[in-house]
């Protein structure tokens, strides 16, 4: 089943690698699909409690779900994920 989730925090290419380097990694998620234009992400899942836990982990990243606290640690947790992806995505 397909979900959209739209997050805040997301600025750049970077952002968009480490998401989906980070949501990959979830048993059960198919794929992945980060739109940096507006700020969503649309996952394929197995079911309702594989969600829970890419919301979770977006969290944890630093890219929270629209409408859920965007803390100052979410906001310096995106800018490591960031910077993280665009070095990631330049080695390879």
């Amino acid at each position: 089943m397909k979900k959209i989730i739209e997050i805040v925090n997301l600025k750049c290419g970077g952002c968009v690698s480490s998401i989906k380097k980070g949501l990959e990694g979830i048993e059960g998620v198919k794929t992945v699909n980060v739109e940096l234009e507006t700020s969503m992400v649309i996952v394929d899942i197995d079911n309702e409690v594989v969600l829970d836990t890419v919301k979770q982990k977006l969290s944890e990243m630093g890219y929270p779900e629209i409408g859920d606290a965007n803390t100052l640690i979410h906001k310096a947790k995106s800018f490591v994920s960031c910077a993280t992806g665009r070095m990631t995505s330049k080695s390879e």
